[in-house]
Protein backbone atom coordinates (compact mmCIF):
# COMPACT_ATOMS: atom_id res chain seq x y z
CA UNK A 1 0.00 0.00 0.00
CA UNK A 2 1.35 3.43 -0.94
CA UNK A 3 1.78 5.94 1.86
CA UNK A 4 -0.71 8.80 1.90
CA UNK A 5 0.50 12.28 1.04
CA UNK A 6 0.14 13.17 4.72
CA UNK A 7 2.52 10.34 5.71
CA UNK A 8 4.85 11.29 2.86
CA UNK A 9 4.94 14.87 4.18
CA UNK A 10 5.60 13.73 7.76
CA UNK A 11 8.35 11.39 6.58
CA UNK A 12 9.91 14.23 4.62
CA UNK A 13 9.69 16.56 7.65
CA UNK A 14 11.42 13.88 9.74
CA UNK A 15 14.14 13.71 7.10
CA UNK A 16 14.62 17.48 7.25
CA UNK A 17 15.03 17.23 11.05
CA UNK A 18 17.53 14.40 10.54
CA UNK A 19 19.64 16.35 8.06
CA UNK A 20 19.34 19.92 9.32
CA UNK A 21 17.56 20.09 12.68
CA UNK A 22 14.09 21.10 13.84
CA UNK A 23 14.52 24.79 12.98
CA UNK A 24 15.05 23.84 9.32
CA UNK A 25 11.51 22.46 9.02
CA UNK A 26 9.88 24.95 6.68
CA UNK A 27 7.21 24.46 4.04
CA UNK A 28 9.88 25.04 1.40
CA UNK A 29 12.24 22.42 2.83
CA UNK A 30 9.48 19.84 3.33
CA UNK A 31 8.06 20.54 -0.12
CA UNK A 32 11.47 19.95 -1.69
CA UNK A 33 12.03 16.77 0.35
CA UNK A 34 8.57 15.32 -0.29
CA UNK A 35 8.03 16.41 -3.87
CA UNK A 36 4.67 17.84 -2.84
CA UNK A 37 3.90 21.44 -3.65
CA UNK A 38 3.54 24.11 -0.99
CA UNK A 39 -0.18 24.16 -1.80
CA UNK A 40 -0.31 20.40 -1.21
CA UNK A 41 1.36 20.89 2.15
CA UNK A 42 -1.08 23.66 3.06
CA UNK A 43 -3.97 21.33 2.20
CA UNK A 44 -2.83 19.03 5.02
CA UNK A 45 -1.24 21.55 7.43
CA UNK A 46 -2.28 25.21 7.76
CA UNK A 47 0.95 26.25 9.48
CA UNK A 48 4.45 25.11 10.35
CA UNK A 49 3.28 24.68 13.96
CA UNK A 50 0.47 22.36 12.82
CA UNK A 51 2.98 20.36 10.76
CA UNK A 52 5.37 20.02 13.72
CA UNK A 53 2.52 18.97 16.04
CA UNK A 54 1.43 16.34 13.51
CA UNK A 55 5.03 15.09 13.33
CA UNK A 56 5.13 14.71 17.12
CA UNK A 57 1.74 12.95 17.09
CA UNK A 58 2.88 10.63 14.32
CA UNK A 59 6.10 9.68 16.12
CA UNK A 60 4.33 9.22 19.47
CA UNK A 61 1.78 6.96 17.76
CA UNK A 62 4.56 4.88 16.17
CA UNK A 63 6.23 4.61 19.58
CA UNK A 64 2.99 3.42 21.16
CA UNK A 65 2.53 0.84 18.39
CA UNK A 66 5.98 -0.57 19.23
CA UNK A 67 5.04 -0.64 22.92
CA UNK A 68 1.84 -2.58 22.20
CA UNK A 69 3.78 -4.98 19.98
CA UNK A 70 6.37 -5.53 22.75
CA UNK A 71 3.60 -6.08 25.29
CA UNK A 72 1.69 -8.46 23.01
CA UNK A 73 -1.75 -7.17 23.98
CA UNK A 74 -3.69 -4.00 24.74
CA UNK A 75 -2.22 -1.94 27.60
CA UNK A 76 -5.52 -2.03 29.51
CA UNK A 77 -5.06 -5.80 29.82
CA UNK A 78 -1.61 -5.51 31.43
CA UNK A 79 -0.25 -4.75 34.85
CA UNK A 80 1.84 -1.65 35.52
CA UNK A 81 4.96 -3.82 35.72
CA UNK A 82 4.22 -5.52 32.38
CA UNK A 83 3.78 -2.14 30.70
CA UNK A 84 7.05 -0.85 32.15
CA UNK A 85 8.82 -4.04 31.02
CA UNK A 86 7.52 -3.44 27.47
CA UNK A 87 8.68 0.18 27.76
CA UNK A 88 12.17 -1.03 28.69
CA UNK A 89 12.26 -3.47 25.77
CA UNK A 90 11.25 -0.78 23.28
CA UNK A 91 13.79 1.59 24.82
CA UNK A 92 16.53 -0.91 23.94
CA UNK A 93 16.33 0.54 20.43
CA UNK A 94 18.61 3.55 20.48
CA UNK A 95 17.12 6.97 19.93
CA UNK A 96 17.76 8.45 16.54
CA UNK A 97 19.08 11.98 16.38
CA UNK A 98 15.80 13.37 15.03
CA UNK A 99 13.76 11.60 17.72
CA UNK A 100 15.96 13.05 20.42
CA UNK A 101 15.81 16.54 18.90
CA UNK A 102 12.03 16.37 18.68
CA UNK A 103 11.66 15.05 22.25
CA UNK A 104 13.90 17.85 23.51
CA UNK A 105 11.88 20.40 21.57
CA UNK A 106 8.67 19.07 23.10
CA UNK A 107 10.10 19.64 26.57
CA UNK A 108 9.80 23.42 26.08
CA UNK A 109 6.54 23.51 24.10
CA UNK A 110 3.56 22.15 26.02
CA UNK A 111 1.49 21.67 22.85
CA UNK A 112 4.21 19.46 21.34
CA UNK A 113 4.66 17.59 24.62
CA UNK A 114 0.99 16.54 24.71
CA UNK A 115 1.25 13.50 22.35
CA UNK A 116 4.30 12.15 24.21
CA UNK A 117 2.68 12.77 27.59
CA UNK A 118 -0.38 10.78 26.56
CA UNK A 119 1.80 7.77 25.71
CA UNK A 120 3.88 8.10 28.87
CA UNK A 121 0.76 8.36 31.03
CA UNK A 122 -0.38 4.97 29.74
CA UNK A 123 2.97 3.18 29.97
CA UNK A 124 4.91 4.64 32.89
CA UNK A 125 4.13 5.24 36.56
CA UNK A 126 2.43 8.38 37.75
CA UNK A 127 4.72 10.22 40.14
CA UNK A 128 1.88 11.91 41.99
CA UNK A 129 1.84 10.61 45.52
CA UNK A 130 4.90 8.34 45.17
CA UNK A 131 6.45 7.94 48.56
CA UNK A 132 10.23 7.64 48.97
CA UNK A 133 9.44 4.80 51.39
CA UNK A 134 7.52 2.73 48.79
CA UNK A 135 10.04 0.24 47.34
CA UNK A 136 7.67 -0.96 44.59
CA UNK A 137 7.02 2.57 43.34
CA UNK A 138 10.73 3.36 43.53
CA UNK A 139 11.61 0.20 41.55
CA UNK A 140 9.09 1.17 38.85
CA UNK A 141 10.43 4.69 38.63
CA UNK A 142 14.02 3.45 38.56
CA UNK A 143 13.17 1.02 35.75
CA UNK A 144 11.65 3.84 33.66
CA UNK A 145 14.64 6.11 34.29
CA UNK A 146 17.04 3.31 33.34
CA UNK A 147 15.05 2.60 30.17
CA UNK A 148 15.12 6.30 29.26
CA UNK A 149 18.88 6.33 29.77
CA UNK A 150 19.34 3.24 27.63
CA UNK A 151 17.25 4.82 24.86
CA UNK A 152 19.17 8.11 24.88
CA UNK A 153 22.66 6.81 25.71
CA UNK A 154 24.10 6.55 22.21
CA UNK A 155 22.61 9.86 21.10
CA UNK A 156 24.28 11.75 23.95
CA UNK A 157 27.64 9.97 24.19
CA UNK A 158 30.29 8.26 22.12
CA UNK A 159 29.53 4.90 23.72
CA UNK A 160 28.10 2.39 21.22
CA UNK A 161 26.26 -0.49 22.84
CA UNK A 162 25.90 -3.61 20.66
CA UNK A 163 22.30 -4.70 20.00
CA UNK A 164 22.73 -7.94 21.97
CA UNK A 165 23.94 -6.01 25.01
CA UNK A 166 21.13 -3.45 24.65
CA UNK A 167 18.63 -6.32 24.67
CA UNK A 168 20.24 -7.86 27.75
CA UNK A 169 20.14 -4.50 29.53
CA UNK A 170 16.44 -4.08 28.68
CA UNK A 171 15.72 -7.53 30.09
CA UNK A 172 17.72 -6.68 33.21
CA UNK A 173 15.68 -3.50 33.63
CA UNK A 174 12.47 -5.52 33.18
CA UNK A 175 13.75 -8.01 35.74
CA UNK A 176 13.97 -5.23 38.33
CA UNK A 177 10.18 -5.40 38.46
CA UNK A 178 10.07 -9.11 39.22
CA UNK A 179 11.49 -8.73 42.72
CA UNK A 180 9.64 -10.16 45.72
CA UNK A 181 8.77 -6.60 46.80
CA UNK A 182 6.62 -6.04 43.69
CA UNK A 183 2.92 -7.01 44.04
Amino acid sequence: MRPSNREKILSAAYGVVEREGVSAVTFEAVSAASGISRGGLLYHFRSKEELLLALHEYLAQRWEERLIEALGRAPEEATADEKIAAYARVSARSASGPELLLILESSIHSELRRPWSAVLAEWTPNLAGVSPEDPVALDRLLAVLAANGLWASEAISDVRIPAELRGALAERISGMLESPSAP
